[in-house]
């Protein structure tokens, strides 16, 4: 029956509104899949962290290399030429990114018992680790909404932030260097890494897989990766619908170069061991090798290694394009460090390293960024891209790079940049770099007591041979002050702090290192007097001796000549260091058998 007032032809009202929206909709049916974009505008971020890389390494830094990925990101993305890390060996440098603070400023148990309280120096090395609060990327960005990553090598454990860790069923295994390859020991370097999942986990990442509890250890010391590349695309592609956080780290470029290409002969060597096999991921590697040649390269050399790495980085951006993320998702590839000056403070082969970033969607193709730039300013750059509140706990001491993303230089930049390694800070700026050695009185007495052939260890940054006394190839290494002109003197070989003509230049470096001393809050040398700090000038004739010592990795050589002058004879007969080898040995394994028994005891 017709109601009063309507037609016979009138449609009703609801039909004619389903209508018109069919017609809203139908231009877009044949347009093809629709982007996904659930993130709520903030990007996807991808931290692909490197292991001991100079810039020489790179071609689009000028290297004379295969790496065309690199390339090409940063022909599509923005090339920092100025970008340093805080520390430079592996875990202070790891932790600063992962949390935007120096490695000194750790406040993790085993930080504090390497150096005490805040009353004394800090001697930040190998010494820190990721605190029990939380207080890091992966878990701040998983509360703000993302999901967290992580996959690659880590750096970062502590027994004394973490001791359940290490008493429960799937407890950590310690490993013998000198382990039989096998199923057996497959199992346990499985076990290990499963633990690292869960230890990941705890800190506040939503996800870990194929994770390296630190560098490739024997006897599965092969790096490969295609292991990790596989959990990172896999991550990738679970997640693709955003946002999402990526903390990717490859055991790559550590060791000797040769080691990089030796490892390439060995696919199914991996973190946990020996695998069955692995997906095929990347480029094969004979592939790999062939088109090095062919590009005109040794493909036995170091280029082996570098043209590798690449690859994974060419598998990731590939895998971006193909979901459809590419535009929206911020890659960012940098190195932990450099190599030959590891465990110094200086620019060249150190702290300074190559970094590129690449967003489509907001960073402009083919930009070069000359600002210093520091691996602290990470974390505060994801946190404002991830529209993050952090807790008013979370100490940050970085600063946001997103100012720079647009015209590559920005208003009030900061002017310098602090460094710190072991019992060294540095103070850089664009021109400059003034670097401060000073010793704990603990250490002032070792090294007063020093024989000749272990003047080096004591008096390296870090109380190491090999890695730590790498930067003594540069004349001033040993120098409790330095100051260096890195436009006249890039490699950092002629000392001017001694120089009278540069007093007013040394006034200014040092003001600014007091202050961001100050800023740091513990003491150091005469700039923060106080605890175990102590003043320069105390081991004036033992700088003069060292510097005559013939140092090459972990092998002192005293000259004749030296020892003349200085009255001694040969300290160490090569039965005499037998003997302390020995004993060294039995030492550590009375520790081992100890530590062993005490775990066996807890777990009881």
């Amino acid at each position: 029956m017709k109601r009063p007032g309507q037609s016979r032809h009138t449609m009703p009202h609801c039909i004619r509104l389903f209508l018109l929206l069919l017609l809203a909709i139908a231009p877009h049916a044949h347009a093809g899949p629709l982007k996904r974009n659930s993130s709520g505008g903030r990007p996807n971020i991808i931290m692909f962290l490197i292991d001991d890389q100079n810039p020489s390494s790179i071609a689009a830094f000028g290297g004379d290399t295969y790496t065309p990925n690199l390339d090409r990101m940063a022909e599509e993305g923005m090339k920092f030429t100025r970008a340093y890390v805080s520390s430079s060996v592996c875990t202070p440098s790891r932790y600063s990114f992962l949390t935007g603070r120096f490695a000194g400023n750790s406040h993790s148990k085993l930080y504090a018992e390497a150096v005490g309280g805040k009353e004394n120096q800090g001697l930040p090395n190998f010494n820190v680790a990721l605190e029990r609060d939380k207080t890091n990327v992966g878990n701040v960005l998983r509360e703000a909404g993302y999901t967290t990553g992580f996959v690659g090598k880590f750096h970062l454990t502590s027994i004394l932030d973490f001791p359940e860790f290490y008493k429960r069923k799937d407890k950590w295994i310690n490993i013998p260097k000198d382990a039989i390859p096998g199923p057996e020991t497959s199992a346990q370097f499985k076990q290990n890494e499963r633990w690292m999942r869960r230890y990941l986990k705890t800190l506040g990442f939503s996800w870990a897989k194929n994770v390296y509890p630190e560098n490739v250890r024997p006897p599965y010391s092969m790096h490969n990766p295609e292991w990790t590349t596989v959990a990172a695309l896999e991550f990738i592609e679970e997640n693709k619908d955003g946002p999402f956080y990526l903390h990717l780290c490859s055991t790559l470029l550590h060791g000797p170069d040769k080691s990089w290409r030796k490892s390439m002969d060995n696919p199914l060597i991996t973190g946990e061991g020996k695998v069955e096999s692995l997906s095929k991921v990347m480029t094969p590697r004979a592939e790999l090798l062939k088109t090095i040649t062919e590009k005109g390269f040794d493909s036995n050399s170091h280029v082996a290694g570098e043209a590798w790495i690449d690859d994974s980085l060419g598998a990731i951006l590939r895998k971006l394009k193909e979901l459809g993320i590419d535009d929206n998702t911020l890659v960012i590839f940098a190195p932990d460090h450099g190599r030959e000056g590891k465990a110094s403070v200086f620019s060249h082969g150190s702290c300074q390293v190559p970094m590129i970033m690449r967003w489509p969607k907001r960073i402009p193709a083919g930009k070069v960024c000359e600002e210093l730039v520091q691996n602290i300013d990470l974390a505060p750059t994801f946190f404002e891209l991830g529209k993050v509140e952090k807790p008013e706990s979370y100490r940050v001491e970085g600063q946001s790079l997103t100012p720079l993303f647009e015209n590559v230089i920005a208003k009030d930049w900061r002017s310098h940049l602090y460094l710190e390694m072991g019992a060294a800070r540095a103070t850089v700026t664009k021109d400059w770099s003034y670097i401060a050695v000073r010793y704990t009185k603990d250490q002032i007495a070792t090294i007063k007591r020093a024989t000749l052939q272990n003047l080096p260890k004591a008096m390296s940054y870090i109380g190491r041979l090999g890695i730590g006394v790498r930067g003594a190839d540069h004349p001033g290494f040993f120098d409790e002050d330095q100051l260096y002109h890195l436009k006249r003197d890039p490699k950092e070989m002629k000392n001017l702090a001694y120089d009278i003509g540069q007093i007013t230049r040394m006034k200014e470096m040092r003001y600014l290192m007091q202050h961001d001393l100050e800023v740091i809050g513990r003491p150091f040398g005469e700039f923060i007097p106080g605890g175990n700090a102590t003043a320069p000038g105390q081991i004036n004739t033992q700088i003069n001796i060292v510097k005559r010592l013939k140092i090459k990795g972990k092998t002192v050589t005293v000259p004749e000549a030296l020892k003349k002058k200085l009255g001694v004879t040969d300290e160490a007969t090569s039965d005499n260091k037998a003997k302390r080898k020995a004993k060294r040995e039995a030492r550590k394994k009375a520790r081992e058998e100890s530590k062993s028994n005490n775990q066996r005891q807890s777990n009881k």
